[in-house]
């Protein structure tokens, strides 16, 4: 009998020790995600390079095994001032920090010591495919008349997939998204500048490798390389320019609020962006648009190129 692609369902759970199964639950850990993209398999085949009597292929050992798994999450807080989202647990596994302020906020930074994993169940109909020491990268990606995503791309240690018994996932504390709409989306400015929006993207652009030796296989996040791109409607030069910016390296404040109500909104905010080259133009229902692309940089103290807070 053939096994169904669309029945999914998966788990995730920071992990105590690096490595070791967290053991995540239905109950506890279920996931809520779209668009889930497997390759089970990542590695390398290592040839024998046997001599033999003829030509003909080499027999191969796989090694380096590891999951690549990229899904994506609904950018939505918990609902409650201070209470951490659901999905908090997949971006502390990006080399994230999460700050809770009681009953206030909870707000998210880049860290770079001290990166937390996590353990995934797939279940793809009965069949389980399960990821120790996960760790990835993210993108936040804001787009007009869209829902606002977390899109990830996880690497995980290979455990052999089997068939399992399936969990009744418990996904009710996800929260239903708002549209990333005028009045949902209520302040974006660079330097102080309003600007009309179509999409913006924070990606972490996190360097993620495994590490395969005797005593120690790790998939570790080894480089951050943040970037940030956005396109709006171009206004005069005089208003705001992007092209003298990039000339003189010039650093800005971004800000992004999404959501409205309590315990509802995002506020992404980069406290100093270097704008880069413009490298094109863009016409959208004949309105001249500009593609920009900055890089958020840290201080000289460093893990604060930006920050997500949740209010």
């Amino acid at each position: 009998m053939s096994l169904n692609w669309r029945d999914k369902i998966l788990l995730l759970k920071t992990e105590t020790t690096y490595g070791v199964d967290s053991t995540p639950t239905g109950a506890a850990n279920a996931m809520l995600v779209t668009n889930i993209s497997l390759n089970p398999m990542e590695g390398q085949d290592v040839s024998r390079e046997l001599d033999k009597a003829g030509f003909g292929a080499d027999a191969t050992i796989p090694t380096e095994l590891h999951y690549r798994l990229q899904f994506e999450i609904e950018l939505a807080p918990s609902g409650a001032a201070g209470t951490p989202p659901a999905w908090g647990p997949a971006l502390r596994a990006c080399g994230v920090a999460e700050v809770i302020s009681a009953g206030t906020s909870v707000t998210y930074n880049p860290i770079t010591d001290g990166q937390e994993s996590v353990t995934i169940y797939l279940y793809i109909d009965s069949t389980l495919y399960q990821m120790v020491g996960t760790r990835g990268t993210v993108t936040m990606d804001f787009t007009a008349q869209s829902v606002p995503k977390l899109k990830f791309d996880m690497r995980g240690l290979f455990v052999k997939p089997a068939e399992g018994v399936r969990p009744t996932p418990d996904q009710s504390a996800f929260q239903k998204p708002q549209l990333v709409t005028s009045t949902n989306t209520p302040n974006f400015t660079i330097g102080g500048t309003a600007f009309v929006m179509k999409d913006a993207m924070l990606n972490l652009n996190n360097q993620v490798e495994g590490r395969f030796l005797v005593g120690s296989e790790e998939i570790k996040i080894t480089e951050r390389g943040d970037s940030f791109e956005t396109t709006v409607d171009a206004v005069a030069l005089t208003t705001f320019d992007p092209f003298q910016a990039a000339l003189d390296q010039t650093t800005f404040v971004v800000n992004l609020v999404h959501g409205t109500g309590a315990g509802r909104i995002a506020t992404l905010n980069m406290p100093s962006v270097q704008m880069q080259r413009v490298q094109g133009l863009a016409n959208s229902q004949n309105v001249k648009e500009w593609p920009l692309r900055m890089v958020p940089l840290p201080s000289a103290t460093g893990n604060d190129q930006w920050t997500l807070t949740l209010t």
